[in-house]
């Protein structure tokens, strides 16, 4: 299948439902909700396809409930390629050309910066599963929302984690030139030189395979940590070609990216990856909600593996609670959504979902700042550790932050 094409996939075959009596308004069926997901490079193609699966499992999950206002639900996915103007674009086909009613997915930052403005402006509701970069909802727009954590929230456990490293004078950062990698690695900077550590950025374009001389420059540094703010396959080149290099997660504390929570694929390409550290947004799965060890045995048996990655999680409940917005506001109006989205409780694969900020309550009112409008709060955010070889992320160490700890890290030095 070609996946530059946007797919439909309609999973039941019952045919058109009749309207339940207590929708508002006559819907016509089925009910499209469109997806982003980066499915061909340089976009992250690990992180693309679980995404698909996940939400291709809301989808078969809200049909066999009875679908939406009497309607069937149909997803229509689109291939971001992790390209801001190929993001753009198919927002736009989504919206005009495939009558989507609503946006959900999305996982590279430059995806969403881009392609947010285009819903907007059509009042088409987006609910972004794993974009971070602040600005998304830092701009308050009235048909944007997120469940991904913030990039600045994600790269203060970053560096507070990293403060925590023994004897730590100087790290070196690696980040990719997105609206994700760059304000990450400032972020992370930032917190690392007020903590008293001296670092160094290394930037390089999303999708590089090759990371030969920048692995040179950065063992020329003498880092006493290297963190990794680069996405999908690219990471697993960079934290193998530094294992080659003696500056791997085996020689120096190493964050590597979170990709590596496809624990499969990480120690097919990075054999050398032990002792790693990996970002995850969620909890363990033993914490799991019982809707998230149910979707978990079901997308488990789907791709056949042995971890539920947090990014598949997230875009599993951002088609599901629109599903539920849609359902809520008895309309597939843009408006109307909104409002639902504002009002909603929703019982997700991570937990309660919900927004305290929007059109309803300004974040200003509680002293916030911007980036908290139409955001979710209280995502889960944890680094766990792989302390054995080839160990699934599920059963990684949990080292911080305390109140999620499971184990102390296992810290090696050159």
């Amino acid at each position: 299948m070609n996946t530059r094409v946007s797919r439909r996939i309609l999973l039941a075959t019952a045919g058109t439902l009749a309207m339940t009596a207590g929708a508002a308004l006559a819907q016509d069926c089925p009910i499209r909700i469109g997806a982003l997901a980066p499915l061909s490079a340089p976009g992250t193609v690990v992180g693309g396809e679980a995404m698909r699966d996940a939400m291709m499992i809301a989808e078969a999950d809200i049909n066999a409930a009875g679908g939406i206002l009497g309607c069937e639900m149909e997803l229509v996915i689109g291939d971001s390629e992790g390209l801001p103007e190929r993001a753009t674009a198919v927002m736009e086909r989504l919206i005009t050309q495939d009558g989507v009613v609503a946006v959900g997915g999305g996982y590279h930052s430059s995806v969403g910066v881009a392609s947010k403005d285009v819903a907007d402006a059509r009042g088409i509701p987006v609910v972004f599963a794993e974009t971070w970069n602040d600005t998304i909802t830092g701009d308050k727009q009235k048909y944007i929302f997120r469940i991904a954590p913030l990039s600045s929230w994600t790269s203060n456990i970053i560096w507070e984690f990293a403060l925590t490293v023994p004897g730590i004078d100087k790290a070196v950062i690696l980040t990719e030139n997105t609206d994700y990698g760059i304000p990450a690695s400032q972020e992370t900077q930032k917190g690392l030189e007020a903590g008293g550590v001296a670092s160094t950025i290394f930037s390089v374009d999303i999708g590089t395979q090759d990371y030969a001389g920048i692995v040179e420059r950065i063992k020329a540094e003498d880092p006493d940590m290297i963190i990794t703010l680069v996405t999908g396959e690219a990471a697993f080149n960079f934290t193998q070609q530094a294992a080659d290099a003696g500056i791997g997660p085996l020689d120096v504390p190493f964050i590597t990216g979170q990709d590596a929570l496809e624990s499969g694929t990480y120690w097919t390409n990075v054999p050398d990856g032990q002792y790693a550290f990996i970002q995850r947004i969620g909890v363990p799965e033993s914490q799991f909600t019982e809707k998230g060890k149910a979707f978990a045995a079901v997308y488990k048996e789907k791709t056949g593996k042995s971890d539920v990655e947090s990014y598949a999680m997230e875009a599993y409940d951002s088609i599901a609670i629109l599903a539920q917005a849609i359902e809520e506001a008895g309309s597939t109006d843009g408006d109307a959504i909104v409002t639902a989205l504002e009002n909603i409780s929703h019982e997700g694969t991570l937990g309660r979902i919900y927004f305290d900020y929007g059109l309803k309550k300004d974040p200003s009112a509680d002293g916030k700042g911007d980036e908290w409008w139409h955001q979710w709060p209280d995502p889960a955010i944890t680094m766990i550790q792989y302390q054995e070889e080839g160990q699934a992320s599920t059963d990684a160490a949990i080292v911080f932050p305390e109140a999620y700890k499971t184990a102390d890290p296992v810290w090696v030095t050159e």
